[in-house]
């Protein structure tokens, strides 16, 4: 098991490397009953009104209540970073924009919302006390973040000049890559990240994600990193089953 450790977020922070998801949803209890038995993850207190999900004890990813319900409801991926505020900078530089300025969260890091040039919404976390996931890769937990992008050779460039190393090391097992957006996909969906869980047995997953008023979007599909299927939970907020 000692591939699905997370690598030491909180020492040598791996630039662009995933560190962190977390939810935002309208019922943060109901949440913690659908992705508990779907997922069996058991829970904490984290800050506020927000909770870490624990699988086997460790950390794996975070919920929260949605204060304002205009804003989605959805699964943001967080990337790691050792000084977020000069990472913002270099972000703006190359034409993304930041919808949050960093900030620091009880101690645990420092947090910031930003997106590419596309518009696709993703997070940066700076560890302090709380150095991201505790494992992954493993039934139940992160495996995988897929971006959804129109103009690819923008992103590629932006990605790439942003998070070289966590992409192109050759000893480091790639956790994110992107799909272009075609026509086979409908007008209105917007550049977006979409988070992966691993699950065992897909098939079984989807019949669980379906009995506890989930809703089944796309798949199972067979793609480059596993099978996938693209699912909504039961407060429409989406994210990937995968199984490889």
């Amino acid at each position: 098991m000692a591939e699905n450790r997370a690598s030491g977020y909180g020492g040598d922070v791996r630039e662009g490397a995933p560190c962190w998801v977390d939810a935002q949803l309208p019922d943060v209890e109901a949440g913690k009953r659908f992705y508990g038995e779907l997922f069996g993850w058991t829970y904490e207190d984290a800050y506020g009104s927000s909770v870490w999900a624990r699988d086997g004890g460790e950390p794996v990813a975070g919920l929260e209540h949605k204060a304002d319900g205009r804003m989605p409801t959805v699964w943001t991926v967080y990337f790691a970073t050792p000084d977020a505020e000069a990472l913002v900078g270099r972000i703006r530089d190359a034409g993304g924009q930041v919808v949050t300025a960093p900030v620091r969260v009880d101690g645990l890091g420092t947090a910031a919302l930003v997106t590419d040039p596309e518009g696709a919404v993703f997070g940066l976390w700076q560890p302090g006390s709380h150095p991201g996931f505790g494992t992954r890769r493993a039934p139940g937990t992160f495996a995988w973040a897929q971006l959804y992008a129109r103009d690819t050779a923008t992103v590629n460039a932006f990605y790439g000049d942003l998070f070289h190393d966590a992409l192109f090391s050759p000893d480091v097992e790639p956790e994110f890559g992107r799909t272009p957006v075609t026509d086979l996909f409908p007008a209105e969906m917007p550049p977006h990240f979409l988070v992966h869980f691993r699950v065992a047995d897909c098939a079984a997953a989807l019949g669980t994600v379906s009995r506890l008023g989930g809703r089944v979007q796309a798949g199972p599909f067979a793609a480059s990193y596993g099978t996938v299927a693209v699912v909504t939970d039961n407060q429409g907020a989406s994210f990937a089953l995968l199984e490889r």
